[in-house]
């Protein structure tokens, strides 16, 4: 398939809801080839602002540019709001204990000796200590971030990944300085802060995943701005060396920013792997995906998907995670193409993304998601087949999310069912995929399940035959005994009533010694021989 360029990433149509709870309500079923597909508008595709770059349902439909300035915006005004409320608590406070104090003040005034006197300077200082605490608890990290959870013993790595994964990062490292090497001395000023970065993040662990992407975020942004004013505009250069960047710190931060304990990103995973196993049952007819699985290539094409989506997982940076989304992309794009013999459209790709992820069920894809979202540099999401890709994969998990009985045609009858295992794809008989409950392997089991469903079938001949081969050859151990018992005693029966005659008999003439040789028969008269 030819390299979409970014004027033809626009023109296709494809969904991209701005929020989980909007999916199912965007999508609308329309006609096509007298069935109903996936159809949503475009609009819903790019950022809600209408800046005209990607929106991701992570950042409530926006593009990673208008959520910077929105979450700034909101953290500038929350930080405004605390501030307000611990002025406002400290006043109360010193307004109860002034007139705490002028009512109990003059009755006190004449008596009052050094000891209350004591009393009272060491409940001032304990007041004045506990509002300072008040005020910075409001601007304390841990105060907007959830309590970070205990490891448990268990889930510590083993020592060859931990050795594994010091080779890469070592091997990250020599391949980054001999990159920086090309730069000269903006090179070295580059190593520098990514080393200066990486030294303060050390010291930010206990930060919450949002904080933690917004310092990232904070150093590409200025890093790219500095790398922009050196290359004079040129963009390219500033991508190659943004490309190299990403990868040194984010192979570095990884363990420590990948499905953070302060996050749900792990409940998340479980639910959905737990929602795809459910929707096991789901074909390529329901979900009217154009794809004929039959064909070798196009068979060979879904097999190679199914691998880059689920490779997704074993990578450590965002840039290399969205390589694996975009090659598994253009895979089904390939399918697709041969199948209908024409190029795809997006209409036709989103319904096979989906189905690809429910055949694949990726490991621990909505924190691979949230890494991709929160760590990958932002104009790769913004722009470009990767961000096209990345954005068509966030509204395949929200619809599988979502999925009901009318985005796979079926009643709400027919769906219960299949969710509960009362019916399955495998015993419909229909042409369109819909279950009729008669017995046998229907067109809608798709070619894999009648694949699966031949060799079952063979496999019950060949135990059938086993079977019979060896009641025969047990019947024919069992007749053998019995023929060699049979024999033995027709032989000893044999022997009792005509007994052997075993005395010596009278030698024959022509063994008598008396017997003249030479009136033998020439064969067999006796020659003598001197030697």
């Amino acid at each position: 398939m030819n390299k979409l360029t970014k004027t033809d990433i626009r023109r296709i149509y494809v969904y991209s809801p701005s929020d989980k709870s909007q999916v199912v309500h965007n999508a609308t079923m329309s006609q096509r080839t007298e069935r109903r597909g996936i159809h949503v508008d475009q609009s819903d595709l790019l950022c809600k602002k209408g800046c005209g770059y990607y929106g991701n349902a992570a950042w409530q439909g926006l593009c990673s540019k208008c959520w910077r300035e929105e979450y700034q915006r909101v953290r500038q005004k929350q930080i405004q709001d605390d501030w307000a409320l611990a002025e406002k608590l400290q006043r109360e406070e010193e307004e109860a204990y002034a007139s705490s104090h002028v009512a109990h003040g003059p009755a006190a005034a004449g008596h009052a000796s050094l000891a209350p006197f004591s009393k009272f300077e060491e409940k001032k200082t304990n007041e004045k200590t506990r509002k300072v605490t008040t005020v910075k608890k409001f601007f304390s990290p841990s105060s907007r971030t959830a309590a970070k959870k205990e490891p448990p013993e268990g889930k510590s790595a083993s020592p060859s990944i931990s050795r594994r994964a010091s080779f890469d990062a070592d091997q990250v490292s020599k391949d980054f300085v001999e990159f920086l090497k090309n730069l000269h001395k903006p090179g070295r000023e580059i190593h520098k802060q990514c080393r200066a970065f990486l030294v303060s993040m050390s010291s930010k662990k206990d930060l919450g995943a949002d904080e933690l992407s917004e310092c990232v975020q904070d150093f590409y942004q200025s890093l790219a701005d500095r790398l922009m004013s050196h290359f004079k505009g040129s963009s390219e250069s500033v991508d190659q060396v943004m490309d190299q960047v990403e990868k040194y710190i984010m192979t570095r931060l990884y363990k420590s920013v990948f499905c953070p304990e302060t996050t749900d990103d792990e409940k998340k995973d479980l639910a959905t792997q737990d929602r795809i196993r459910a929707l096991h049952w789901v074909t390529v007819q329901m979900l009217c995906v154009s794809m004929e699985e039959e064909t070798a290539e196009v068979s060979e094409n879904v097999v190679r998907a199914i691998t880059d989506i689920i490779e997704m997982d074993s990578k450590r940076v965002p840039r290399d995670k969205l390589a694996c989304i975009t090659r598994c992309s253009k895979h089904i794009f390939s399918a697709i193409r041969i199948t209908k013999n024409e190029p795809a459209s997006a209409d036709d790709f989103l319904p096979a993304l989906i189905y690809i992820v429910l055949k694949a069920n990726p490991p621990r894809l909505q924190s691979n998601i949230q890494y991709i979202t929160r760590f990958c540099n932002p104009s790769r999401l913004m722009t470009g087949e990767d961000g096209y890709y990345f954005t068509n994969l966030c509204c395949a998990v929200a619809f599988i999310e979502k999925l009901d009985a009318q985005s796979l045609n079926l009643s709400p009858d027919e769906f219960e069912r299949h969710m509960s295992g009362h019916a399955s794809p495998r015993c419909s008989g229909s042409e369109d995929g819909r279950p009729d409950g008669g017995p046998g392997v229907g067109g809608a089991a798709g070619p894999v399940l009648a694949r699966s469903s031949h060799n079952l079938q063979l496999l019950s001949g060949l135990s059938a035959r086993q079977e019979a081969v060896t009641a025969a050859a047990l019947s024919l151990q069992a007749d053998l005994l019995t023929w060699t018992d049979g024999v033995r005693r027709d032989v000893r029966h044999i022997l009792d009533r005509y007994p052997l005659d075993t005395k010596a008999s009278k030698a024959s003439a022509i063994d008598a010694n008396s017997v003249d040789g030479e009136n033998l028969p020439a064969p067999i008269k006796p020659h003598m021989f001197v030697g």
